[in-house]
């Protein structure tokens, strides 16, 4: 979407990551409905580069967003070009330190700030806003600069390719990996598979969802488990994972980023938290009022056994 570079400059910065990012439409999608004249620029990684451009909220998408502290030179190219493009208004929805140094490095000439950087226009901080979830501390940050209608997470401009994969419904999604340096937010594999075993018995495939060579291991032992179960190991855009959410009967994961594709594309879905995240600050939430959602939580996930977990499948396919 192209816009001529007209009216207000406005600046929202989401670095990352992508259960964050994914939280974060809502908000970006607010923001654009309420300037829409404006000229606005993402500032990102380059992970997320693609999809702030999918989303069509923007004008220009930054990729610069985080270079390290110990280099100077980037950091100050960073800096020079905030200056440069003389924003009108910063909405920072990221929040960390790392974005509070933006705010304090822009001294003197530093644009009306949402965001939690003490001294900022628009500021929202505090532990009121640490004990939110990211979805109401968001919507809350946007009232107090003049945003009220904050909607969901939307994706629908996020999408896969038609036909690419053959599966029949009914079918579900799994998802058991996680980011490697978290093992403790994966639940086991071989539970994964008496899952996969027990959705087989009632007629619906499970597909397994995840990439690289950690995540196939994860796969394989689910499919020894369920021999009728399909790998989907390093085959999935993220298009394509909320496709194929749009079109299951339901997903299982891990509180990992492509649960929070799964959700955010509508689909009914069971998701396991350990005590390495607290889903009251960040659990996925359902887009819509009729669709179920069903969080569990134990310390170790090594603790949580099949029945639950069936339980709150069944619940969601009963509804």
């Amino acid at each position: 979407m192209t816009r001529p570079a007209v009216g207000e400059r406005i600046l929202v910065i989401k670095l990352s990551a992508l259960g964050d990012f994914i939280q974060a439409t809502g908000p970006m999608k607010a923001i654009r409905a309420a300037h829409p004249d404006a000229h606005i620029v993402l500032l990102t990684t380059k992970p997320y580069v693609g999809m702030g451009q999918a989303t069509g909220w923007f004008d220009e998408v930054w990729s610069d967003g985080r270079p390290s502290w110990s280099d100077l030179p980037a950091v100050w190219r960073l800096l020079r070009r905030l200056r440069a493009a003389r924003f009108d208004r910063v909405y920072d929805l990221q929040t960390q330190s790392r974005t509070v140094r933006y705010f304090q490095l822009l001294w003197p000439n530093r644009p009306a700030w949402s965001g939690n950087a003490p001294g900022a226009v628009f500021h929202y901080g505090g532990a009121e806003r640490d004990r939110l979830h990211i979805q109401d501390s968001q919507r809350n940050q946007l009232t107090i600069a003049g945003i009220a209608d904050v909607g969901p997470p939307d994706i629908s401009w996020l999408n896969g390719q038609d036909g690419k994969f053959d599966l029949s419904a009914p079918y579900a999604l799994l998802a058991p990996g996680g980011a490697p340096h978290r093992p403790a937010k994966r639940w086991p594999a071989d539970r994964f598979g008496a899952l996969a075993a027990r959705l087989l018995g009632r007629g619906i495939t499970p597909a397994v969802l995840g990439h690289g060579a950690e995540e196939q291991a994860l796969a394989d032992v689910i499919l020894a488990a369920a021999p009728g179960a399909v790998s989907l190991v390093g085959k999935t855009s993220l298009g394509d994972i909320a496709s194929l959410a749009r079109g299951a009967a339901l997903a299982v994961g891990n509180d990992t980023g492509p649960m929070h594709v799964v959700i955010a594309a509508g689909c009914p879905g069971v998701v396991l938290f350990s005590r390495d995240s607290n889903p009251a600050l960040s659990a996925p939430r359902p887009i819509r009022p009729d669709q179920p959602v069903e969080i569990l939580r134990e310390p170790d996930l090594a603790d949580l056994a099949v029945d639950p977990v069936w339980a709150a499948a069944e619940t969601i396919r009963s509804r």
